[in-house]
């Protein structure tokens, strides 16, 4: 029988998870671009280069009050230096895994508004309303262009009755993708 591990020893569990910690304090330090001595300047000294090297190894476990510390040292909420299970129900909320790699920029998607009148039926008059509700929201009333978010996008699929992930594609069918960059006729001096 193994004895219990002492006062200042982890548990395999606890190991495990300092571990999984640390990697996540390591990606968080990496994606702010700091190094572990730029962290303690940063911190005003609280934490020592090597503590938090020791921390990132997992080699340390760190405390609840020093978490909450580092974290408004790095300016990120506090579960995002936290690893999740993937069970985890909280997995499907708003944590953003900082550790991943960044998935490519989405297209831009930029609505010619001219080649409206283009698409008739109710979709035409359906999307000619839900653009003008945008364009009155954004308090954007140049007449040419809209650029178009994400949010707006799942929006317009369900316009089109086409999936959120071929929106752009039923757009450029339809030619409504607007085609290079705008021009001034008379820029503002």
């Amino acid at each position: 029988m193994t004895p219990p591990p002492s006062e200042n020893e982890l548990d395999p569990e606890s190991t495990e998870y300092a571990r999984l910690v640390g990697e996540r304090l390591r990606a968080i330090r990496r994606q702010k671009r700091l190094s572990l001595q730029e962290a303690e300047e940063l911190s005003g000294q609280e934490f020592k280069a090597s503590v938090l090297g020791a921390y990132e190894r997992g080699e340390r476990a760190i405390s609840v009050p020093r978490l909450h510390r580092l974290a408004t040292v790095y300016q990120v909420p506090v579960d995002q230096l936290l690893p999740r299970d993937p069970g985890d129900p909280r997995s499907d909320g708003p944590y953003l895994d900082l550790t991943a790699p960044a998935a490519p920029a989405p297209r831009k998607i930029v609505i010619d508004l001219g080649r409206l009148d283009d698409i008739g039926g109710p979709t035409g008059e359906m999307l000619r309303r839900y653009l003008a509700m945008i364009q009155v929201q954004r308090q954007d009333f140049n007449g040419r262009v809209l650029t178009i978010r994400r949010d707006d996008l799942r929006a317009i699929a369900c316009i089109l009755d086409t999936p959120p992930d071929h929106a752009t594609e039923r757009l450029e069918q339809l030619g409504m993708l607007f085609q290079g960059t705008p021009v001034l006729t008379n820029p503002v001096r």
